[in-house]
């Protein structure tokens, strides 16, 4: 059978290889894609590699990608032909998607050659300055790969790890702690300037991020914070200053400062704790590690609901959460006693489960409910499972020694066990008996005899050993069967095994010390035998004892102090928990799991006994100062709206009339170009030239026709300034070009758009984009509005009060976040209807701006009133209450996706510079048919702009349709384009970084241009 698979196989690689040197680029992508589905069940397909590394350079994207996917996997193993596509690996590091970027770097740092260490470096650096945040995750993945290449490039990772822990995208978080921890875990100070960033990102983090993360903190907060555990009073400051005292001083308590907790400690605690609600028992396991750690004594009980939930989870996780309890409830056994049946042995359990359930219910057993526990133990003595049974056993023996009111109930529990069938059971119970005897040997001579009785019956060696071991030990105390049982250990001798053997030659020099007459020959014979065993174990203790007990010239004078040696009294065995131990480990890792110290364990340090300096973790932050560019169509501005100018300014500039509204625009432009340095001044002077401007708009509707000219000349002054500033710390924006063709039309009009505001980043690129943005995207009026109302409220609901919306499609004066939406409200009953408003309580998440109160409608009447919705770019229900003065009504605003945009006007140019920037994951795309009345020019544009708010870009192409807009909520870009393939069908490609929004648009529109 093994050869026809072989055979198969061979034939499948042929087949293969040969699609994959096919020019046909759909052959090429299903070759691949059969081979990573080899690899995924496991299968050997290196001898593809050859001919899988020669489409590495192919332009179909999704070929390149699997290629790389599948380089990943083999470029270790064949370096060789992964070198010679290397250059190809360096071009795609420059590719514009994200994908190959990413991927091109990951198989870069897969190849494990040292020679191409420096390529790899370079990769690496460029990568960590990316735009996008999935290849600056990449590169703190390939981090850790290049340091396990080639340790001594550390102090140049050390830089790269340095830049991206200050990256604030929750992507990277996760991925480059994981690269600190492997790269450089004791430089601390790397952490100091990021650790408030990364305790406030945490929630936000990918789930095995906040494992990584979560560790590190808890390690960092170990060496910066002193401990919370000092209120319990475990310490003794001056215990060594105090040894040498009076008495009269030792006497006296030490004064010490009550404990405070570091603000950044209790950010830690308080920033992790909702995580014990995660899906992901690693992350509930890491957060309660931290608690267990960090946390003060009281509040560690908050992880015991979340622990005790995870036991529901599979085995493996039971059993990891499981031992993490066990080492718990040693030292603080009061928080998991309210859950003691949660840790209830089930027959279904495996019996690692089962053992584990026992040490914790040994471990929380108290005089409280010790009955309880015994009870639950006497079930599992009768279990099925022997190991079990045995484990149960020497729990019943702990509990014994821990709690002495049930010392003897249990010791009588355990001597009506020795007569079960169940020879593990009988030993096992032997065992126990033999430690609990010896911490009161004097008072349980009866069961040492009834033992004794049962020797002949019990097989198990173990268990003959222990017997034989307590009868020697408290011989004088049964002078009369000690004897007896040594002279049947004399006939079955040679018999038994090596570890019953070695008991009974010590029992027999015991009896030979005690009582030399009844025993003398019994034990010269056993001497005898135990002289040729074929153990040397047997023969090297006979030897000895014979020269210790039996005084002849050569035994010296050791013999004196026989008896002080054998019959010495010996202490009590401690019957301890197997954990007791383990708390030297971090809790949930590794080496807590197996007892020992793995590789790459990070020991936790002990807390430091003085508070370190909490101003290292301190950032100066910028303060964020909005600057409110406003968009003025209308009337000239007059003095009051310069953007730069100090309050005795702008208070003469409110008086002066409209005549000089040319002169003082020119100075307060050429004011705002000699003044850049002085960023904060001319910023708040910019808001608060925004604000005034809001409120004068209403008051310069008049006289707009006497100053054209002004005008004019107003625009030249403002064009000509515009080229000859070139403002570093601000951005001033005056309005559109007059050569646009919509800009006459809105001038006309005497509207304005909403101010938008943008924070001051600092950054002169990131200013440089904003700018060159605002010059290439502005916002215009919608091409096309739908006249089609939805029902808000039914006259019968409303109680004779109808409504109902639509969206004007216009710009909302309420803010610039917000869809404008009106509504018509219709009073359908017979009497006046009174105070119509919105009530208070309204959607969580979401921003409304309520309509002023209508104090009166009459029966028939209907008013048109407008509103604002910040919808937060989701198409979520607005639900709100619409109420009158004796009701109020549920009502909801549900919108369209394409009544989120605001449509903006670019040139062809710029829509493919931007396209360009947002493409792989932020690009959708889908086959269309389209019905054919929607194949003309006019009839498609039409189409597309009645179901979203988009502006038409122009193109020079017959067959390439485009159109933009933004979203109103967060000003993100939308681009759709449309590629007619022929007459009926085509391709429909939206790009936008709001991917769930491009998702339903590109439904919307499909569906649309397929109907007439």
């Amino acid at each position: 059978q093994s050869i026809f698979v072989a055979i198969f196989f061979i034939f499948l690689n042929e087949d293969l290889r040969e699609m994959l040197e096919s020019t046909k680029e759909s052959l090429k992508l299903e070759a691949m894609k059969r081979i990573v589905g080899l690899i995924a069940r496991g299968k050997n397909a290196s001898e593809l590699f050859p001919a899988v590394v020669k489409n590495v350079a192919s332009k179909n994207i999704e070929l390149k990608k699997l290629v790389y996917v599948y380089l990943v996997r083999y470029a270790e193993e064949q370096q060789d032909l992964a070198l010679l596509s290397i250059s190809t690996f360096q071009r795609a590091l420059k590719d514009p998607n994200q994908l190959i970027r990413a991927s091109a770097l990951r198989v870069l740092s897969s190849i494990r050659v040292p020679i191409i260490v420096p390529i790899m470096m370079l990769a690496i650096k460029e990568a960590a300055t990316d735009l996008s945040p999935y290849v600056r995750k990449t590169a703190a993945h390939a981090i850790q790969k290049l340091y396990s290449l080639d340790a001594d490039q550390k102090e140049q990772l050390i830089e790269v790890i340095e830049k991206l822990l200050k990256d604030k995208s929750t992507l990277v978080a996760g991925s480059v702690v994981m690269a600190f921890e492997e790269v450089c875990p004791d430089r601390i100070d790397l952490i100091h300037k990021n650790y408030r960033k990364l305790c406030n990102l945490l929630v936000d983090v990918e789930e095995w991020g906040q494992v990584v993360i979560i560790s590190m903190l808890t390690r960092y907060a170990r060496t910066q914070f002193i401990s919370p555990w000092k209120e319990d009073g475990i310490f003794d400051e001056n215990s060594e200053q105090a040894f040498y005292e009076s008495d009269e001083e030792k006497l006296g308590t030490p004064q010490s400062k009550p404990y405070i907790m570091d603000p950044d400690h209790r950010l830690l605690l308080r920033n992790t704790k909702p995580l014990l609600q995660s899906r992901n028992t690693a992350v509930v396991m890491s957060v309660a590690q931290l608690y267990w750690h960090l946390a003060p004594k009281q509040e560690v009980g908050v992880i015991t609901k979340s622990l005790v939930r995870l036991l529901r989870s599979h085995r493996e996780v039971q059993y990891i959460v499981l031992q993490n309890i066990a080492t718990m409830s040693i030292q603080q056994k009061g928080i998991f006693e309210p859950f003691m049946k949660s840790f209830y042995v089930r027959s279904t359990d495996p019996t690692h489960i089962k053992t584990l359930k026992l040490e914790i219910l040994t471990n929380l057993a108290n005089e409280a409910n010790i009955s309880t526990i015994l009870r639950e133990f006497q079930t599992y003595v009768k279990s099925q499972d022997k190991a079990f049974a045995a484990a149960t056993i020497q729990a019943i023996g702990r509990c014994a020694t821990n709690i002495t009111d049930v010392t003897d109930t249990c010791l009588n529990g355990l001597v009506l066990l020795l007569s079960n069938r169940d020879e593990t059971v009988v030993a096992e119970s032997v065992v126990v008996i033999k430690k609990l005897l010896q911490t009161q040997p004097t008072q349980h001579s009866e069961i040492i005899k009834h033992m004794a009785k049962l020797f002949d019956n019990i097989t198990v060696p173990m268990a003959r050993a222990s017997i034989l071991w307590l009868i020697g030990e408290y011989c004088e105390r049964v002078p009369k069967i000690a004897p007896d049982v040594l002279r049947k250990m004399a006939k079955t001798f040679t018999v038994e095994e090596d570890i019953v053997k070695l008991q009974t030659v010590n029992l027999a020099a015991k009896l030979y010390l005690t009582n030399s007459k009844q025993t003398k020959l019994l034990t010269q014979y056993i001497l005898n035998l135990g002289k040729y065993d074929q153990s040397y174990d047997i023969r090297d203790r006979t030897r000895f004892i014979r020269q210790l007990i039996v005084p002849n010239e050569k035994s010296g004078a050791l013999s004196k102090y026989a008896r002080r040696i054998l019959l010495a009294s010996k202490p009590a065995p401690m019957l301890e928990s197997t954990f007791k131990d383990r708390d030297r480990f971090q809790l949930g890792t590794l080496s807590h799991t197996i007892n020992s110290k793995a590789t790459g364990y990070l020991e936790l340090s002990d807390w430091p006994t003085a508070a370190p300096d909490s101003s290292v973790r301190n950032v100066e932050v910028m303060e964020p100062v909005k600057k409110e560019i406003s968009w003025t169509f209308g009337a000239p501005l007059k003095s009051d709206d310069k953007f730069y100018s100090d309050s005795g300014e702008e208070e003469g500039a409110g008086e002066e009339g409209t005549g000089s509204s040319s002169e003082d625009s020119s100075s307060s432009s050429s004011s705002s170009s000699s003044n850049e340095e002085s960023d904060s001044e001319s910023e708040d002077k910019n808001s608060k030239h925004s604000e005034e401007t809001d409120s004068s708009q209403s008051d310069k509707s008049s006289g707009h026709s006497d100053k054209k000219k002004a005008d004019k000349k107003k625009r030249l002054q403002l064009k000509k300034k515009a080229k000859k500033a070139a403002p570093k710390e601000r951005y001033q924006m005056h309005r559109p070009p007059t050569h646009h063709p919509l800009t006459q039309e809105l001038w006309n009009l005497r509207t304005f758009t909403p101010k938008m505001a943008y924070t001051h980043t600092g950054k002169k690129k990131n200013r440089k984009q904003m700018v060159a943005l605002f010059l290439c995207v502005q916002v215009s009026s919608p091409v096309f509005v739908p006249m089609s109302s939805h029902e808000l409220l039914h006259r019968m609901t409303g109680k004779g009060l109808a409504a109902q919306y639509h969206f004007p499609r216009q710009p909302c004066i309420y803010g610039n976040k917000m869809v404008s939406v009106q509504l018509t409200l219709t009073n359908s009953s017979d009497h006046t209807l009174e105070d119509i408003s919105i009530g208070e309580k309204t959607s969580s998440g979401q921003n409304i701006h309520r309509f002023s109160s209508i104090e009166r409608l009459e029966p028939g009447a209907s008013v048109t009133v407008s509103m604002g919705i910040d919808f937060n770019d989701s198409t979520q229900a607005a639900n709100f209450q619409l109420c009158t003065k004796e009701d109020q009504f549920s009502v909801s605003i549900q919108p369209v996706v394409g009544e989120l945009f605001l449509p903006v006007t670019m040139t062809e140019q710029d829509f493919r510079k931007e396209q360009g920037k947002l493409q792989g994951m932020n690009e959708t795309s889908a086959t269309i048919t389209m019905a054919p009345e929607n194949t003309s020019n006019q009839a498609l544009s039409k189409k597309m702009v009645s179901v979203a708010n988009m502006g038409v870009v122009p193109t020079g192409e017959d067959s390439l349709y485009r159109f933009a807009a933004k979203s109103v909520s967060s000003g993100d870009l939308v681009l759709v384009s449309v590629d007619l393939t022929d007459s009926s069908s085509g391709r429909l490609t939206i790009n936008t970084e709001k991917t769930v929004i491009g998702s339903m648009l590109l439904r919307d529109l499909k569906t649309a241009l397929a109907q007439p």
